[in-house]
């Protein structure tokens, strides 16, 4: 997904202070998705992933948007001379 059609699906007012340096998520949990098991998936999202939770807005029917983040890694060249003596 590019980071335009990213910022199209955020909530009004959440586009205004993302930063170039990190990768951006926006997600939506439905209203049966309780409190814990919300919290659970994130947590896994952030200890395997590197994803970090940024924003959450909880909606009058229970749904939750949840905002995710994590700092983009350069890429090596995969065809790049490895270094001597490392």
């Amino acid at each position: 997904m590019t980071n335009r059609a990213a910022r199209a699906r955020l909530p009004r007012g959440w586009d205004h202070d993302l930063s170039d340096e990190y990768e951006w998520i926006p997600l939506r949990l439905p209203p049966d998705v309780t409190r814990l098991t919300a919290s659970t998936r994130l947590s896994i999202e952030a200890e395997y992933r590197g994803w970090e939770l940024s924003k959450v807005r909880l909606y009058t029917d229970g749904s939750r948007r949840v905002l995710l983040r994590r700092k983009k890694t350069r890429v090596q060249n995969p065809h790049a001379e490895p270094i001597p003596g490392l």
